[in-house]
């Protein structure tokens, strides 16, 4: 690597490595900083494709190139980490805790499935080609996203001299998710044998179901679903999401 992957935001003891959803990023996770800090040592992550609009990954898009960075930063740590994972960071933290268990002592999961097979990302293109490459006021970002979205959004874009640029390109976010319309991840799933929570927004973007049987089939599973949340549950519902990461947490001290 050419540059630390994983941005140190505080706190000491046992690593905990927060991995962003899909046109998400590391910094998005301010308003969780100052309680996650008080568990363990705080990293943030950038995935590829997220790290800025003209940062080049030459690598063809797959949940395998994936994997293999977020496993890479974690690696360089020198200590397994607690995974914190929402939505798309969701997936690929339980997929590198089944590929190199070695790396992950536990996984949070935030509203993300393994199965999107036969979904297409075609009704959200349009939206997605839409947007403005840079957005001029706040006001433009709240308009377009709503104040929950527009707060985490305004936290992702780059910052340019005349507002906010998007992070990364159009074209490769369809192209992540329309991915996870061609395959499934419960493999992966099944070969995990870490400590999981599970949670499921009450308004969730995953097929209907598919959370609660990974609970069922999981190893060790804690699940909840979070009533009113939507596909932010860490920002919609903030003390909800705090005190069951909190708990889980807890639960895996008492048994270390």
């Amino acid at each position: 690597m050419d540059t630390p992957l994983l941005t140190p935001r505080g706190g000491d003891g046992a690593p905990l490595v927060l991995v962003h959803g899909l046109m998400g990023r590391g910094s998005t996770w301010g308003r969780q900083l100052p309680w996650l800090t008080g568990l363990g040592a705080i990293y943030t992550y950038d995935a590829p494709w997220h790290r800025g609009r003209d940062v080049v990954d030459p690598h063809p898009i797959s949940t395998e190139h994936f994997v293999a960075e977020l496993g890479d930063a974690v690696a360089a740590l020198g200590r397994p980490a607690t995974l914190i994972g929402h939505s798309m960071g969701g997936l690929h933290a339980w997929c590198l805790a089944a590929h190199r268990p070695e790396l992950v002592t536990a996984v949070v999961v935030e509203d993300m499935a393994p199965d999107f097979r036969g979904r297409t990302t075609g009704p959200w293109e349009p939206w997605l080609h839409a947007l403005p490459v840079e957005f001029e006021t706040e006001q433009q970002v709240f308009a377009e996203f709503g104040p929950i979205a527009g707060r985490y959004f305004l936290e992702a874009f780059d910052r340019t001299a005349t507002g906010w640029r998007l992070h990364g390109r159009r074209r490769h976010w369809i192209d992540i998710a329309a991915e996870w319309g061609l395959r499934d991840y419960w493999e992966q799933w099944r070969q995990l044998r870490v400590p999981t929570l599970l949670l499921e927004a009450g308004n969730s973007v995953t097929p209907p179901g598919q959370m609660r049987r990974m609970a069922e089939s999981g190893y060790r599973t804690t699940y909840l679903q979070v009533p009113g949340a939507g596909h932010l549950i860490h920002d919609e519902q903030p003390q909800v999401y705090r005190d069951a990461v909190e708990a889980f947490l807890a639960t895996l001290a008492e048994r270390a």
